[in-house]
């Protein structure tokens, strides 16, 4: 063990003895400072400042302040709003009336001072004989329509509606003593031709197609689609034709020989009517009664139109024949357009078809070219 060497008591200060010096603190290693750290250039009072941030790639734009609008602004605003709207109601109920009314576009009593020709655009399948019926009668009330041309582009339609439209246009030339005149534009043929046949007379362009006088009858048998379902269709009836042309099965000699009975029936109305309207005997008519057609050219000197022409020709003789000189006013119904108010006034059944309406499947007859 090491000896302890005694530590001499302190000396009391002499004159000579230069006086202790005070101790002095440990030294504060420095601290290393951040890479990005920010000297405060103004002294102690900066030196707690926070630590400089790197700039930022993207520039940075100030937002300017948000412009206050002023009163007018808010109130133009609303002005348009309510002229909108307003205009908007206006309109609804203009289609409204017009709709109700079902006023020509331009037939007017007086305008031209009565000389006008009313135009009748009748086109695509006949199927229904309201629309054209309905024409027919506003035109043969209006006192300012002198005549009037069925301008026909069609290939017939349903024997029934066709042959009411003709009854019509000869009620309407009869009673209102109306002259009723035909123009074909492409296609006149079977239930159209029908009809035409009952005006004053019929034009039609050289290369347009016209007659087809006949009759047909046609449905779709889908029995052997049933039997490849394995579906059976179960029928109960009274009457031994009752059930004729079930499209599920095939016909029976006693069903095609009745329904032959009334094609045959229908077809010498047919004939009967055209030798009527063309002036001349069901003899002369028959033998051009084969469902064939034949062009305007061809038809002129069989007699089943009177002059070759189109729409032009046929609206200045009539307007000449009338009385009317110089260039007619052409008076047309008001269009029938759809739109969105007219879909939702309409018929439930149009927008939500009826389902009973699948179950329609009964034979149909036809006056049409096909």
């Amino acid at each position: 063990m090491p000896e302890e060497i005694p530590t001499p008591p302190p000396q009391p200060p002499t004159a000579d003895t230069p006086p202790p010096t005070p101790p002095v603190a440990a030294a504060t290693p420095p601290t290393a400072a951040p890479p990005y750290a920010y000297a405060p250039p103004y002294g102690a009072p900066y030196a707690q400042a926070a630590p400089y941030a790197p700039p930022s790639p993207y520039p940075v734009y100030s937002q300017p302040p948000r412009r206050r609008h002023s009163a007018w602004f808010w109130v133009s605003i609303l002005g348009g709003s309510l002229a909108a709207v307003a205009l908007l109601f206006t309109l609804m109920v203009w289609s409204i009336v017009k709709s109700v009314s079902g006023d020509s576009s331009s037939s007017i009593d007086g305008l031209g001072g009565g000389s006008n020709i009313g135009v009748i655009d009748i086109t695509g399948v006949i199927l229904d004989a309201d629309k054209i019926d309905t024409q027919l009668r506003k035109f043969g009330d209006d006192s300012s329509i002198k005549a009037i041309i069925l301008h026909i582009n069609s290939p017939g339609g349903g024997a029934a509606a066709s042959q009411e439209i003709y009854n019509e246009v000869v009620r309407v030339r009869h009673e209102k003593n109306k002259p009723i005149v035909a123009s074909v534009e492409s296609v006149g043929a079977s239930g159209a031709y029908y009809i035409a046949s009952g005006c004053d007379k019929i034009y039609a362009n050289n290369a347009s197609v016209v007659g087809s006088i006949g009759v047909i009858m046609e449905w779709t048998n889908y029995g052997d689609l049933l039997k490849w379902a394995k579906l059976k269709s179960v029928v109960i009836h009274a009457g031994t034709l009752k059930d004729a042309g079930d499209p599920t099965r095939e016909m029976t000699p006693e069903e095609q020989a009745y329904f032959q009975s009334v094609v045959d029936n229908m077809y010498g109305q047919f004939v009967h009517d055209v030798a009527t309207g063309r002036h001349t005997t069901d003899d002369k008519i028959r033998p051009l009664a084969t469902g064939q057609v034949w062009t305007g050219q061809q038809s002129l000197p069989l007699g089943l139109i009177d002059k070759v022409g189109g729409f032009r020709v046929a609206l200045m003789d009539t307007a000449s024949s009338v009385g009317i000189k110089g260039e007619p006013t052409i008076a047309r119904p008001a269009s029938d357009k759809r739109g969105l108010l007219a879909a939702l006034s309409d018929d439930s059944d149009s927008l939500f078809p009826n389902p009973s309406k699948l179950l329609d499947q009964a034979p149909g007859f036809y006056f049409m070219w096909k």
